[in-house]
């Protein structure tokens, strides 16, 4: 197993997403545990002494809804992977083509549900709240099933699919549309042999400000981007206080988000991991669940016998 790099708290809000590490030389910490357990009953009592819990998500949970994760073998949009249109390089060179395949995502998630692994995890923040316990939820994801499934504590740190940023005036909005615009209704088919569109830019989403009219793009954070410093901070914050992390359906390769629970088992906090396989970072946690999450959350996350509403 080779070394994880870890970035010192001082760097997070330079941090970029990216399917490498970002860290600088001379910040490599070694991990090495033993084979992580797969025994629920030591997670429950761990899970039951658990005062702040945060969850980190990934692809993996929103796969179980239906939604494709653009990973691995056929993880293509047309010819194209994901890293390859989630660029401002891409959007700069042919806007029509990226608001196609951003188009064929938005009415995906738009009819997608949260399955039983969100709902068990906003069912478990709600309950334990009144408990005076918190649950706090990180994800990668920018479908808003989270959302949709009840969790309050939400940080999205590659931002939603249903907001637009306009490229002229810089205004944010929440966009729920289908279509989008009329230009892309129809469009957006995912098979190797459809054609672009071809849509012209004056025709492809504009800015509703008044005066305004600037071509829009997917507020997510892109390939090579920043990461919204202030979220990031807050994401920090919550790792540090946290004495219990879920790392759920996610690859564990895409930085930042892939130092963020070696981080937190590196201080000694039990972390988790459940997930359909095995990860890079998997035997640097205490637990690791293999198997659908929709099956595994429900029973890890269901009151404990110990619990007590106060």
């Amino acid at each position: 197993m080779g070394p994880f790099q870890i970035v010192p708290s001082r760097l997070i809000s330079q941090l970029y997403c990216g399917l490498k590490s970002p860290a600088a030389k001379g910040t490599t910490i070694c991990l090495s545990m033993a084979r992580p357990s797969s025994n629920m009953a030591s997670f429950r009592e761990v899970f039951a002494k658990s005062k702040h819990i945060v969850v980190l998500s990934g692809a993996g949970i929103s796969a179980e809804s239906g939604l494709p994760t653009f990973r691995g073998a056929g993880g293509y949009w047309r010819k194209w992977k994901a890293q390859d249109l989630a660029t401002a390089e891409a959007f700069a060179y042919n806007p029509s083509r990226v608001w196609e395949f951003y188009h064929y995502r938005r009415e995906m998630m738009q009819s997608a549900e949260p399955n039983p692994g969100h709902l068990a995890i906003a069912e478990c923040e709600a309950r334990l709240h009144k408990q005076g316990r918190r649950v706090t939820v990180i994800t990668q994801n920018i479908d808003e099933l989270h959302r949709k499934a009840g969790t309050k504590n939400l940080l999205e740190i590659h931002g939603s699919i249903f907001k637009t940023r306009c490229t002229s005036c810089g205004v944010v909005a929440e966009n729920h549309k289908s279509p989008i615009c009329p230009a892309l209704s129809g469009k957006g088919a995912p098979e190797p042999e459809t054609h672009d569109a071809r849509i012209p830019v004056e025709k492809l989403p504009r800015c509703e400000e008044a005066a305004c009219g600037g071509l829009l793009r997917p507020h997510v954070v892109w390939f090579g981007e920043n990461l919204d410093p202030a979220i990031l901070e807050e994401v920090h914050r919550e790792l540090a206080l946290c004495d219990l992390c879920l790392v759920v359906g996610t690859s564990s390769v895409v930085y930042p988000a892939a130092m963020f629970a070696p981080q937190v088992s590196a201080r000694g906090v039990p972390v988790a991991e459940f997930n359909m396989e095995t990860t890079p970072a998997t035997n640097t946690f205490r637990f690791h669940f293999q198997g659908p999450c929709g099956k595994t959350l429900p029973e890890a996350l269901a009151p404990h016998e110990t619990e007590t509403v106060s």
